[in-house]
């Protein structure tokens, strides 16, 4: 990445950050209370090194092959990135996944559980892991159903070699026959509804003394901050005419 792109990329996550400020405030928190995942799914190794030239160390990818691409490129970076997978995760994939990736946001079933907390074992590892949940106006998105989270978070909870971070999801995609305000109101009552599930679990089964969230994307964090998201997973509002 050339310099004019790199110094763009370093105002637009200025921007992002001030933006997440300004929404955390708002939701009572401070203004760094809510952590950036930037998700370099669509674009180059350049670009993900510039992230972490400008000390953006906290990555996510959707696929392990990617994952596995732009972590070998960026091994000798000081300090290095920590990446997240957040794309669905197949059981053939979790040891590359776990060799790589110290927390896993889309873990949704108790097959999953399962071999991710055998292949933790075997590699030493303790990573952090997310269950993920369909919001209930989304047919279109992976996770579990919120009426099978009790069991899955029951399954999770016996892991012995896994953290358990908290809960994710992701909002219906935006609605081009709805206004800008109605797909505003659908993405927090999704978001709205992962922070009631996660409230009625136990505090002390998770790593942090709560279950922290991961939702909201480019489209609609502002509004998954304001619901009480920890974690935000943004890509294009990165980098959209900024880096290829």
């Amino acid at each position: 990445m050339n310099r004019a792109p790199h110094r763009a990329l370093a105002e637009r996550l200025a921007t992002l950050h001030e933006r997440l400020g300004r929404a955390a405030v708002r939701s009572g928190r401070a203004p760094d209370a809510v952590r950036l995942v930037a998700v370099t799914k669509n674009v180059d190794v350049s670009a993900a090194a510039a992230l972490v030239e400008l000390g953006e160390l906290e990555l996510g990818e959707n696929r392990v092959q990617a994952l596995q691409q732009k972590c070998a490129a960026l091994a000798d970076r000081v300090p290095p990135p920590r990446w997240h997978l957040i794309g669905h995760l197949q059981t053939n994939k979790a040891r590359k996944a776990l060799e790589l990736a110290g927390s896993i946001h889309s873990v949704d079933s108790a097959r999953l559980v399962d071999t991710l907390d055998r292949v933790a074992a075997e590699l030493g590892a303790r990573p952090r892991i997310f269950l993920e949940v369909k919001s209930v106006d989304s047919a279109e998105r992976s996770g579990i159903e919120p009426v099978a989270l009790a069991e899955l978070f029951a399954h999770a909870r016996r892991a012995t070699h896994l953290e358990l971070a908290g809960l994710m999801t992701m909002a219906p995609a935006p609605d081009p026959g709805r206004t800008a305000a109605e797909n505003s109101d659908r993405a927090r009552a999704a978001f709205r509804a992962l922070a009631t599930l996660a409230a009625a679990l136990p505090c002390d089964a998770f790593v942090r003394g709560r279950a922290e969230l991961s939702m909201g994307m480019s489209s609609d964090f502002e509004e998954a901050v304001l619901e009480g998201a920890d974690w935000v997973r943004i890509g294009s509002a990165l980098f959209a005419g900024v880096a290829a």
